[in-house]
């Protein structure tokens, strides 16, 4: 059953107005209506991450498979961690560049920590955490 659309006004000063107006054209929203949407929607994803509800994430990895012990590392890692690593993909860029992407799933305080110990891992080259939601509770 589909959901009834309420409508309110929103006052802003011209120039922010104006922002916003650039802000949506840039992206492609079709009006701002959609805009404003996906702005409550990620803040209340945000939300999620600090009430530690499930939230799914990606941490992107880059590393030189040559660093020493650094794939066993990161295997022992992800293997210590299988609960909430439910995938993993490794590509290897170039003779000595590895992109590793891991996907994680769990309570959002745990999902970071285990980030966390992956990207700080020595011989990390550069590592990103981005979470989002499971989606059960947004609207």
């Amino acid at each position: 059953m589909k959901e009834r659309t309420e409508r309110f006004g929103v006052s802003m000063e011209s120039s922010l107005l104006k922002k916003l107006d650039a802000f949506i054209a840039g992206k492609g929203y079709s009006n701002r209506s959609e805009a404003i949407r996906d702005f409550v929607r990620a803040n209340l994803v945000e939300q999620e991450w600090g009430e530690n509800k499930e939230v799914v994430g990606t941490v992107t990895l880059i590393y030189d498979h040559h660093a020493l012990e650094l794939p066993k590392k990161l295997t022992d890692l992800q293997h210590h961690f299988h609960k909430e690593i439910i995938s993993t993909t490794h590509i290897h860029l170039d003779e000595h560049n590895c992109l590793e992407i891991l996907a994680l799933k769990g309570q959002g305080a745990r999902v970071k920590k285990i980030a966390d110990r992956l990207i700080a891992a020595k011989g990390v080259k550069h590592g990103k955490l981005v979470m989002s939601t499971t989606g059960k509770e947004l609207v």
